[in-house]
Formats: structure tokens, sequence, C-alpha cells
């Protein structure tokens, strides 16, 4: 695992009880790994706020025991400090009753009759009840203090994740809405690595600014644990992008093709814009010939190919040179549209199927399993994925691996937390996509990125498959498409997408060389 890999691996909650084990085993003893949570909850808490009395809540296990360091250091600094303890303080065992008995101040009862006078002075929470482990929902005085802590409207620090919320899916337990059944945290400290839920939503919503705090946990227990999954972000692509250099040739980059329909043309059209946009060497527009008007005046850059039969898309892509296909925006469904998807897929060529060709196959998924061979990516929305994959439960990252590993295709599961995952068990959670994303046609585009992205890499002319496989790719244009997205603000549309691509291209290529 390279160094940037583990800068961005995510942890799931067994993973980092085996973390933890295996830097104990290591030598690192367990009450110094609580000493230094604790520590860092507290040195992030004198940071961030300013000095006022603060309740501390905690927990009858290891988060609790993060809490006793915490509140121990806040007093230490002269922080006024109440600390409140769900349970009796018998009943702490290990680490956590180490770190007790090293509180010299009261240990209050939490309890729902005592909470108002808990918050009664109050100017900060620290959250250390339960960690990201949880699988019940919050009840008793748990639930108790969450309802006051949130109708107080006091800032929260988070201690490993909010509580109520699940560390591995981001989801709240009990699947209350928003705000109803965890914590809303301004801060939240982690340890070692990030959980998926710090970047799932709603997770993320609730978690605030994350903050990883190195607690003395060495990278090499990563060797055992091999985490598959990542956030996404430059390093985890950036070393196989396809730059362009003093000697390259638009030849060199691929050439993209990109099936439109009759009717809806700019769904195809600004797919076509972004693959240009992010370097593929040439892109066709593959049209019915009675639209060709309409795509040829989309852009002198784009070139049109007419099509008077699916026997003339088959010859289309039986060039050699065109060796990256994306099939479905704005084609409508029926038959032909799964005709054009199978013919791609037979064809040879790295292939992206998005809206239209994913749902045309809704009553018969086993068939677009079954021809999908070659590098592959499904881009579906939550409703096109459901149709596609109508028997997968599970939270956003489980059902896009499941689907990754059913289909034999990398699976791009679009969303405020996109997901991308692969057949070979990777994914990776992308965190910058604005809510302004959230438009017409800003799917196209996605679409027309990675597409891009594969005609630069898959069978190019110079030498075959680069080092950007399809997981990657799919990876790199979710992120430059949020990038994309937060540079432009509030008030984007789709079609200004492509055109602020190189700006961002500028910007990271800039980065990589500093």
């Amino acid at each position: 695992m390279t160094d940037s890999h583990y800068a961005l691996s995510i942890l799931t909650t067994q993973e980092m009880y085996r973390a933890d084990a295996a830097a104990v085993a290591a030598g690192v003893p367990g009450v110094e790994l609580m000493e230094n949570a604790g520590r860092a909850v507290a040195e992030a808490a004198r940071a961030r706020f300013a000095p006022g009395p603060v309740l501390v809540l905690c927990g009858p296990g290891n988060n609790g025991g993060d809490g006793f360091v915490a509140a121990r250091h806040l007093a230490a600094a002269g922080w006024p400090v109440r600390l409140a303890l769900l349970g009796g303080r018998e009943a702490l065992k290990g680490d956590a009753a180490h770190h007790a008995g090293l509180w010299t101040g009261p240990v209050e009862p939490l309890s729902e009759a005592g909470l108002p006078g808990l918050l009664s002075e109050a100017a900060l929470v620290i959250d250390a009840l339960f960690g990201a482990g949880l699988t019940r929902p919050l009840e008793g005085a748990a639930r108790a203090a969450l309802e006051a802590v949130t109708a107080a409207g006091l800032p929260v620090v988070a201690v490993d994740v909010p509580s109520g919320l699940s560390g591995d899916s981001g989801e709240i337990l009990g699947g209350e809405v928003l705000g109803a059944g965890a914590f809303r945290a301004a801060l939240t400290v982690t340890f070692f690595l990030k959980k998926p839920g710090h970047l799932l939503l709603p997770g993320r919503a609730l978690c605030g600014e994350v903050l990883v705090e190195d607690i003395g946990i060495p990278s090499s227990v990563l060797s055992e644990i091999a985490p598959a999954t990542f956030e996404n972000a430059p390093p985890l692509w950036s070393h196989g992008y396809p730059w362009r250099g003093p000697e390259s040739h638009k030849y060199d980059f691929g050439h993209a093709v990109v099936l439109g329909g009759e009717h809806m043309t700019g769904a195809a059209r600004l797919a076509a814009l972004a693959a240009l946009r992010v370097g593929a060497g040439l892109v066709s527009l593959a049209c019915p010939r009675a639209a060709l008007p309409i795509y040829a005046a989309s852009s002198p850059s784009l070139i049109t190919a007419p099509l008077e039969s699916q026997a003339d898309f088959e010859d289309l892509l039986g060039d050699p040179r065109r060796n990256a296909v994306l099939v479905g925006p704005g084609l409508g469904l029926g038959e032909a549209v799964r005709h054009s998807a199978l013919t791609a897929l037979g064809a040879g060529k790295a292939v992206v199927l998005d809206a239209d060709a994913l749902t045309a196959f809704q009553d018969r998924p086993a068939e677009l399993f079954k021809a999908i061979r070659g590098d592959c990516v499904l881009t579906p929305h939550e409703g096109e994925f459901r149709r596609l994959f109508p028997d997968l439960t599970g939270d956003k990252l489980a059902r896009a691996r499941a689907a990754a590993q059913a289909s034999g295709a990398v699976v791009l599961l679009k969303g405020g937390d996109t997901v991308i995952a692969a057949p070979d068990g990777r994914a990776a959670i992308n965190v910058n996509a604005p809510p302004s994303l959230a438009t017409a046609g800003a799917g196209d585009v996605l679409a027309g990125l990675v597409l891009g992205l594969l005609a630069q890499t898959s069978g190019t002319q110079t030498g075959g498959r680069g080092p950007l496989g399809p997981f990657e790719a799919a990876c790199a244009a979710a992120w430059l498409h949020g990038e994309a997205a937060a540079g432009l603000g509030p008030g984007l549309i789709a079609e200004d997408l492509p055109g602020a691509l190189p700006s961002v291209l500028g910007r990271l290529g800039r980065h990589l060389q500093s």
C-alpha cells in the first residue's frame, strides 16, 4: 500500500478493532492509546472553542474512557468541567476503568431527571457516549440527553462518531430522520483513519468537521488488514492520469463515441463535450440522420456520424481506433437501446452505460451482466440502481459493492455521497460534490467524463491499456465533476461544467508538480 493510499484508507468498525488490537500486540499499551485519544479530543476542543463550562457525557465503554481523559485534560487547562456517566462507575472495565480512576472530579449520573441541571451552565458538550460500533438506537437516558442537548442548541464535539450514528453505514440507527436519533456535532474527532460513516450521508452531515488524530497506532498494521475502502481524492488515481507530454498526439488519447437519441439530444451533447474537455483525443456523436443538424451544431470540435440502422452503429464500432463508447443518455427505452448496449459490449471497447441503457435491462438484468466482459462502468442514480438491482439491500457502500460483483462492472452509484465500487471489492466514497449538482444534465456530464478518461487509457494506439483502469477512471471523473461544480457555485447548469474543467485540471496538474 502506498503512503497516499494509506492516508485515504477508510476502516470499518471491525477493521478498527483489529487495528487497535494489532497496535497493542505490537507493544503500544491500550491505556496509552486511550490517553492519546482523549487528549486529542481536549486539544481539538480548546483549539476551536472559547474556554467555558463544558459537559462531558461518558458512556459505559471505551468511548466513555476517552471522555474521562478529555475531561481531565480540559480541567487541567482551567476549563470548568462537569462529567456525567451513563451507568455505574463499577461497570467500567479495562482501559476505561483505569482512566476513570484518574479523574478526580465528581462523576454525576446521567439521568433524564438530572439533565436540566447538567445543561444549565454548559457552553459545550462532549459526546463520549457511544462510538462507531453502536448497533442499536439511542434509548433511555442517552436518548433524553440527545433531545435535551439538541433543544438547548449547544455545540457538540463527538468522540469517534456522533452517538446514534452507525460508523459503518452513516445511517441513523433506528432509521430516523436526520437529527432525530443521533447527535449533530460541530466537530468529530476520530482516530487513526476515518470510517465509512464519516463520509456517507446522512452521517457526513451529522459529523461536522472531521478531525483524524494519530494516537500511536503504527501504519504497519494495515498490511494485515488490507483495507479496500477509500476516500476519493487525487492521490488515489493521479499517478495514472493521462497528462499530455511534449510529443503527444490526439490519437494517443483515444477516440470516444457517444450514441445520441433522436429527440432528447441535450444529454448526449453534454456527455460528448465532457469527454472532449477531460482529454479524449477525438469524440464522435453517433446519431439518427434526422437529428444530425442538431448534433452538428453542438460544437465544431465534435465529429458527427449519422446512423440509418443498427448495422451502421455496428460498423462504426468496427473501427479499432474508436476505443470507448457511451450508451444511454437521452435514448429512450425499448429493444433498440438494449441492442445498442449489447453491441457496444460485444465490440471489445471500453463501455459506459448510463440512464436509459440501464433501465432498458430492468426486466432482463442477467442478459446485461452476461454481456459484460471487458472494461465497463455503470453510472446509475438511486432509481436506476433499484430498477437494475432490485434485490440488493443494505447501506449504499454495501449495495454498490454487491452490484459490482454481480454485474462484473465498475458501479458508480451517484448522489451527494457517490460510491464507486469495483468487482474486486475496492470501493471509494466521493465527498466533494456540492448540492448545486442536483440539476438536469449533470449526470450526463459525469458519464461523459468517465467515457473520456476510459478513451485515454483503454486500448489506445500507443501501447494499450494504461495504469488508469475503469475503477480509477470512474473515481477521477467523480472527483473532477464535484470540483468543477464547487468552483462554479450555486446557479450552475449542466452545460457550465465541461467549460470549468480546464481550470480544475490546471490546478490539479500544478498541485501534483509542486
